[in-house]
């Protein structure tokens, strides 16, 4: 009985909703509904769904609009709609939207010509930069740098090199101050920015979450030229030849696309991107490492070093809890891979727990045997 007065008092409820939301919105769409208007440009816009009979076999269309004929004056005898007449609101409408077009031309020509100094601006400042580029990587001092011939000028010779001065001291500034040289302290370990590994086709971010293919597929067309741009001076700074101590030049192997193994990037919003490349070298256990930084202008070569990984050790850390058979099967590949084919890495496993760790110890103690 209990049930069933509950179930009655809500469908009573619900149908009083119900009532009540259709007088709400009969309410609202009375309201709401627009004003009959008599303003010519709405009426000639917007025609009234009038009834007239007019001559002829067409009749009337709804909308206003008058079906022409067998006799029409439309194009080729077909329907159309009538034209205003002489002096009519049709002239002031027509009038209306030729200003409105003319505005908006206007408009497009200034934000034309805007953008075209915009580009000539950004070319020069890019023209600026290199050349403080090409300086920094010679070493010019201003001794060696030729000077112009004449008197004249003189001002204006000097407002450049203030300038080039003034870019070398922010570059060189946004170089001390990011994290390639030396190491930064942080407040946390959230302040951290982590780094982006990439190769040749993929580009691997923590952006794209823990999931089992965390690349980017297809990778951006701005970070593609991006990263390619950092490979191709790479490239060019592997292959230029060295100048040895004898005065001699050294040219070693000519590096491609194809000895480049990996990279890892990053960007600080205020200082700029990191990007620290790795190539396979002249022998099997050497590499080539490059690290190039961006601070917010062209790319500069930090530093460039072999890196010899016969007598290196890798160390592997495997956090464990449970899941015995997984681990077995682990350290029967960890053996074949890892101990007969090379034998300089090292195993430290963190057990979480106390329960199956003895099962884990004996697994253990087999693969050292």
């Amino acid at each position: 009985m209990l049930r069933r007065g509950l179930l009655a008092r809500v469908s009573r409820v619900g149908g009083i909703l119900v009532l009540l939301c259709c007088s709400l919105s009969l309410l609202y769409v009375m309201t709401c509904s627009p004003p009959h208007s008599e303003d010519p440009l709405l009426v000639l816009a917007l025609p009234r769904a009038d009834t007239h009979s007019h001559a002829g076999t067409g009749g009337t269309r709804p909308g206003g609009v008058r079906a022409a004929g067998t006799g029409g004056t439309g194009p080729a005898g077909g329907a159309g709609l009538e034209p205003p007449q002489d002096g009519g609101p049709g002239l002031s409408y027509q009038a209306l939207l030729t200003e409105r077009e003319e505005q908006h031309r206007l408009h497009i020509t200034s934000l034309k010509k805007q953008i075209a100094q915009l580009k000539e601006a950004l070319q020069e400042r890019s023209q600026q930069l290199k050349g403080v580029q090409e300086s920094l990587k010679k070493g010019l001092t201003e001794e060696e740098r030729p000077r112009p011939r004449g008197g004249g000028g003189g001002g204006e010779v000097q407002g450049t090199k203030n300038q080039q001065t003034d870019i070398q001291d922010f570059l060189k500034n946004q170089l001390s101050r990011a994290e390639v040289t030396s190491g930064s302290r942080f407040p946390s370990e959230y302040t951290v920015v982590p780094f982006e590994s990439f190769t040749l086709q993929r580009l691997y971010q923590l952006e794209m979450g823990l999931t089992r293919h965390p690349e980017e597929k297809p990778v951006r067309r701005d970070k593609r030229d991006e990263l390619v741009e950092v490979l191709e001076l790479s490239l060019q700074s592997l292959n230029a030849p060295s100048l040895q101590p004898d005065g001699k030049t050294q040219s070693s192997k000519v590096y491609t696309p194809s000895d480049f193994m990996e990279g890892i990037t990053r960007t600080e919003k205020d200082k700029g991107t990191l990007y620290e490349l790795t190539f396979r070298g002249e022998a099997a256990q050497e590499f080539r490492r490059l690290v190039l930084f961006r601070p917010f202008g062209p790319l500069m070569k930090v530093r460039s070093e072999r890196v010899d990984t016969a007598a290196a050790i890798i160390n592997v850390i495997v956090p464990l809890s449970r899941r015995t058979d997984k681990f077995r099967q682990f350290m029967l590949n960890f053996r074949d891979v890892c101990v007969r084919q090379d034998g300089r890495v090292h195993l430290t496993v963190v057990y979480f727990g106390n329960d199956q760790i003895n099962e884990v110890r004996s697994i253990l103690e087999n693969t050292s045997k």
